[in-house]
């Protein structure tokens, strides 16, 4: 998946009719008494390890009127124990030469350290620590949401692109809770509470919500006993259901356009509704990564040749499906016009192309190469400690399965022309769209930073 594509040995057949014989990673799982998910991936290059906790929770599961409190939480997790001071986690782990750090998404919030194989045991049991026992300062939490505030204003509010992305999601999005900004809107933000964060953290972070995914120069066997001294000993605890408001059909396209005095080149966004792995039919999802690396992915894509080499109207043209969603996910078509080119005349030929697919269809040649390429690419991330854990961490948390990871390259070679295309019918229906632009204000804008939707 391109979110979930990893490694395949060197040597597998990487023709597009033939089965993968190996794996991407071959890992090797097993569960804790207390529900915990437990995955090795071995890999003995260098005596290292990366060490990952996953939950199953994420900023789309932030309670109403808190939207972004999941990345809120993810900062608090660095505050302190009673075994650990505020601030000492992270020192720690630098004192012993590895690095760390947390990540929020909509579906997941993970943990991690890459540190030396002679440390793991250390980073396991510091993490299971915060599991179970964080302990929250009032003035550390009012600390840290003057942190978040100033994150929210330095990368969203300050920079033109992230507030389109913004208001893209919002318009995309009619009632699901993937239209609300990972980090949260400004106002929700600052109603923030210690109670509030201490609320989410019992709630969600229990060991059964967990998957602990560990990489690098360890086996299975050598895991287990550590895990089962740190993690096993945490107590398991009743979890809500990821329950979330449901999308309504789409009946028309959208369409928004920020005037920003920042903006030194336009571009523009289609983002199209779309199924994610957790809830395409069949084979859909893999049809649409094919779809996708076949369009808009690369130098060779249709649409970079044909807006940027042919044509010469773009300076960059692409297309990319975010696929490793828990729900309903998004298929998205961007371009960006050379120096002094007209957007509209971009756009217009953008959707020609677009109509050029639909109407001409794509070939079992021009589908096997990329097929053949994907698969191939993959071969380069078995070097990497964290791509392959995020592969994994990714597609665990939002319903997909080790079985599901490992079998990627044979899907992506049993997908057709045929599905490639019914992929490309469905998801290019423009009642199903928002078109964002991003534009400099000019002396007619309503205001520098201003966002102006209209629907149509």
């Amino acid at each position: 998946m391109a979110t979930m594509a990893g490694a395949l040995a060197i040597g597998l057949n990487l023709s597009p009719g033939g089965a993968a014989a190996t794996g991407m990673f071959n890992p090797e799982s097993f569960t804790l008494d207390n529900g915990m998910q437990v995955v090795v991936i071995e890999n003995h290059r260098a005596p290292v390890v990366s060490h990952w906790v996953w939950y199953r929770v994420g900023s789309a599961d932030s309670p109403p009127g808190k939207s972004g409190l999941a990345h809120f939480v993810e900062h608090l997790m660095f505050k302190g124990t009673e075994e650990i001071a505020p601030g000492d986690f992270s020192r720690t782990v630098a004192r012993h030469g590895g690095q760390d750090n947390a990540m929020t998404s909509a579906d997941f919030t993970a943990y991690f350290q890459n540190i030396a194989r002679d440390r793991l045991e250390m980073v396991m049991e510091m993490e299971a620590d915060r599991m179970a026992n964080l302990r929250l300062q009032l003035p550390d939490v009012l600390a840290e949401l003057d942190v978040i505030l100033e994150e929210r204003r330095s990368r969203v509010d300050n920079q033109p692109s992230a507030l389109l992305g913004e208001q893209l999601n919002a318009a995309q999005y009619l009632n699901h809770p993937y239209r609300l900004p990972i980090i949260g809107w400004y106002h929700e933000i600052e109603s923030y509470t210690k109670e509030d964060a201490l609320a989410f953290y019992d709630e969600w972070y229990a060991p059964n919500n967990a998957i602990l995914i560990v990489a690098g120069a360890v086996t299975a066997d050598e895991l287990r006993p550590l895990a089962e001294r740190t993690y096993g000993a945490v107590s398991a605890r009743e979890v809500p259901e990821r329950s979330r408001l449901s999308e309504p059909p789409h009946i028309l396209e959208r369409r928004i356009e920020l005037a920003h005095d920042r903006v030194e080149q336009p571009s523009l966004m289609r983002s199209y509704m779309a199924p994610s792995f957790a809830t395409a039919e069949g084979g859909e999802a893999y049809a649409l990564e094919v779809l996708a690396e076949l369009f808009g992915s690369g130098g060779t894509s249709r649409l970079y040749r044909s807006l940027v080499v042919d044509q010469g109207i773009a300076a960059s043209a692409g297309s990319f499906y975010r696929g490793t969603s828990l729900d309903q996910t998004t298929f998205r078509v961007h371009a960006s016009p050379r120096p002094g080119g007209d957007l509209d005349a971009l756009e217009a030929a953008m959707d020609a192309e677009i109509e050029k697919l639909l109407e001409d269809g794509v070939t079992a040649a021009e589908v096997a190469r990329v097929q053949q390429r994907m698969i191939a690419e993959a071969v380069y991330a078995r070097d990497s400690l964290t791509t392959a854990v995020r592969v994994f961490g990714g597609a665990l948390t939002t319903g997909s399965t080790i079985e599901d990871v490992e079998a990627w390259p044979e899907r992506i070679a049993a997908v057709t022309p045929e599905e490639v295309m019914e992929a490309a019918r469905r998801v290019f229906d423009r009642t199903q769209s928002v078109t964002g632009r991003l534009v400099p204000a000019g002396p007619s804008a309503a205001g520098a930073g201003i966002a102006n939707g209209s629907a149509g």
